[in-house]
């Protein structure tokens, strides 16, 4: 059914393994990093999320588009994704606040989707060999052809994508109620839900661009500073940390969240690495080391920080241990400095379409802010 009225497509992985599927969104080419998502819902939050720049995002949810899209849940000003992947598109959405189809959102963006294909048998391809560069096609037939374009792709290693995403001038979120706080946020990719949730919270959020400077952040004259997500390889990101270490330096207390969490753990003098095929979905199990309380978390990262999980590491800004820690594979997921006012999450814990179980993490930033006056 699905092929009667789209065109044929074409998706080739670096390693050649290759699927035919149909059309979906924008007629076209596109390339990047194979990535998959384990959500059930939140695709709109999924797809305007800055973190997947450049990122070929499979859904591992089988029918996609059902609610369709509306204008209360993009998490940025566009799409981000560099091409879409499902199995079943929706044919006709069903939602009180749809708009439009998910189908023509991406044809606005121009992203290059297919459908059609065996979801389940590339995701278990990618968990098996890694996340890897891919090839999106509705105009090439040639599976060859394509996967020469894509061997001459650039990797996400190495890549410097948070300047690409951040917001060119600063802007301030104000505070909902009586003002508490002021946080200058560095933006490497941020989530509109982000400042909400601080903003709710009490706190005037100005947002500045991802290369701004130490100086800049402390101009703001700030309670606290805060370290967003955002897309790419963190070890090109030597603008952040030297941000980063400034803040420290001037003893701000300090949130990140994912790139952010990486961004601290460069600053304090840990190494990051890639993941294989990386966290990404809605329903992510973690545990706070310091209650053992477990939270199902949302997560969107593929590389992470190397950091001792046996010990209370000694840094340059004292001692440090792993607060959190991911109970799939042991992947850090949270850094805690005992001897300086930081600590962070490779996480999620705005979680604008779900769980909210990491949602505290804002008032334990608060917290700190308040115990640094």
């Amino acid at each position: 059914m699905i092929g009667l009225a789209r065109k044929p497509a074409l998706l080739v992985l670096e390693d050649g393994r290759t699927f035919r599927g149909y059309q979906y969104g924008a007629e076209g080419e596109t390339f990047g990093e194979a990535v998959f998502t384990t959500g059930m819902t939140g695709y709109q939050e999924t797809l305007t999320d800055p973190s997947y720049h450049r990122q070929v995002v499979v859904m591992t949810a089988p029918h996609v588009g059902n609610t369709g899209v509306n204008d209360e849940d993009p998490e940025s000003r566009r799409i981000w994704v560099a091409g879409y992947v499902v199995r079943d598109p929706a044919r006709l959405p069903s939602n009180w606040r749809a708009k439009r189809t998910l189908d023509e959102e991406l044809v606005a963006y121009g992203v290059v989707g297919i459908c059609g294909i065996d979801t389940r048998a590339l995701t278990r391809h990618l968990r098996e060999r890694g996340a890897m560069r891919v090839g999106v096609s509705s105009v090439e037939t040639d599976p060859d052809a394509l996967l020469e374009r894509v061997l001459a792709s650039p990797s996400m290693v190495g890549a410097d994508l948070a300047r690409e995403v951040t917001t060119p001038e600063p802007y301030v979120v104000p505070a909902q109620g009586e003002k508490r706080f002021t946080v200058a946020a560095l933006d490497l990719g941020i989530k509109a839900m982000t400042p909400y949730r601080m903003a709710e919270r009490g706190m005037e959020v100005h947002v500045l661009p991802a290369t701004s400077t130490a100086e800049d952040l402390l101009a703001v004259d700030p309670d606290g500073v805060f370290f967003s997500n955002g897309p790419g390889d963190p070890a090109t990101a030597d603008y952040a940390v030297e941000a980063m270490r400034g803040v420290l330096d001037a003893g701000k207390p300090v949130f990140g969240i994912c790139f952010g969490n990486q961004i601290l753990g460069r600053a304090l003098g840990f190494g990051t690495y890639k993941l294989k095929y990386g966290h990404r979905g809605i329903n992510q199990p973690v545990m706070d080391r310091a209650t053992a309380k477990v939270e199902i978390t949302a997560h969107n990262h593929g590389f992470a920080v190397d950091a001792p999980l046996d010990k209370v590491a000694e840094t340059p800004y004292g001692r440090v241990e792993v607060s959190h820690v991911c109970l799939n594979d042991d992947v850090v997921e949270g850094l805690r400095c005992l001897d300086v006012p930081a600590f962070s999450v490779q996480y999620h814990p705005e979680a604008a379409a779900g769980p909210h179980d990491a949602a505290y993490l804002f008032d334990r930033f608060a917290e700190l802010m308040k115990g640094g006056r």
